[in-house]
């Protein structure tokens, strides 16, 4: 089980490679149409707009790997956002407001994770209710626009520290923190459990707490990403987040995760976000219409997903034959 579970990693990295080597093209083609691109400025401002995105994809990943599904995601958000608008600047402060909004997205996955592994229940249907519960306390702790993060947030977040942005240096806290997960027992589960249950419960590995991590890990991570939504837009909104739930999963499919789970990665996910991120900015900068975005994401996606079937079909009948 070990062994074919390191096998289903190397091809997950594997998978995110095309990725990468179209983050960097569609870089190219924004830089050669925008110089400022290139500018510490417009890295900033690039690195700035995908964290949200890059960590709430992060998050779904997790829980994708182990072969289950989390809507949930941008209702934590929504919730996360609405609590940091209306504490950060009163007696809370920014770490107060931090650490109830973390508080939040374990107790949202822990829910999740209970629900899923201890009762049985479909992650599809959980985490739409999910959803739907988070979007609506949302409502009740902030029924419109407005509030307001607190100076030392915004600045935080979105600032540098010694030239490099703060939200880079998330970016590789993130991605450093996959890469230690990935090789310890409980990274491997995560990739065992994925790839075939059953063969993981006969192996030993407790598929429940595999599986409640996932969604505990996811939970965490989509609060901090709401966290910094709210300091990117300086203010609360119960709905701001409503529209990221798609642009998550499509990260994930772009990056190469497998939505069946047992094969891909959050480096992957990071890549996709920043793929999503580059191409409004490209075409923007080619001029084309804004409304057409979506046309690509959908079509970068179904490609991506395309491809990331093909490769795994064409290695088994490449050893197939070789045998």
């Amino acid at each position: 089980m070990w062994g074919r579970a390191g096998r289903i990693q190397a091809l997950g990295a594997s998978a995110a490679f095309p990725g990468f080597v179209l983050l960097v093209l569609m870089f190219a083609i924004y830089a050669s149409r925008d110089p400022s691109a290139l500018t510490a400025f417009g890295f900033g401002n690039l690195v700035n707009n995908a964290i949200v995105l890059a960590v709430a994809a992060s998050g779904l990943t997790l829980v994708v790997l182990s072969g289950e599904l989390d809507l949930s995601g941008s209702g934590v958000m929504a919730i996360a956002n609405v609590v940091v608008a209306t504490t950060s600047t009163g007696p809370l402060g920014s770490l107060g407001s931090l650490l109830l909004v973390l508080a939040v997205g374990l107790a949202v996955g822990a829910i999740n994770g209970c629900l899923v592994t201890l009762f049985g229940l479909q992650s599809l249907a959980v985490t739409i209710g999910s959803l739907i519960i988070c979007q609506g306390i949302a409502l009740i702790v902030l029924s419109a626009p407005g509030g307001e993060v607190a100076d030392a947030i915004a600045s935080g977040a979105t600032g540098d520290i010694g030239g490099v942005p703060i939200a880079a240096l998330m970016a590789l806290a993130v991605a450093g923190g996959w890469l230690v997960l990935k090789n310890t027992r409980r990274g491997i589960a995560l990739y065992a459990v994925g790839d075939d249950e059953a063969a993981a419960r006969l192996s030993g590995l407790d598929v429940r707490r595999t599986r409640f991590f996932a969604f505990m890990t996811a939970g965490l991570l989509y609060a901090v990403a709401g966290y910094l939504l709210s300091a990117e837009i300086g203010s609360g909104d119960p709905r701001v987040s409503d529209s990221l739930l798609l642009y998550m999963f499509a990260s994930v499919a772009i990056g190469g995760t497998a939505l069946t789970g047992g094969r891909g990665g959050v480096l992957g996910s990071l890549i996709g976000a920043g793929i999503l991120t580059v191409m409004q900015k490209m075409l923007f900068a080619l001029g084309v219409a804004e409304f057409y975005t979506n046309i690509f994401n959908g079509l970068i996606m179904i490609a991506a997903i395309f491809f990331g079937q093909v490769g795994p079909l064409l290695s088994r009948l490449g050893r197939r034959r070789a045998a």
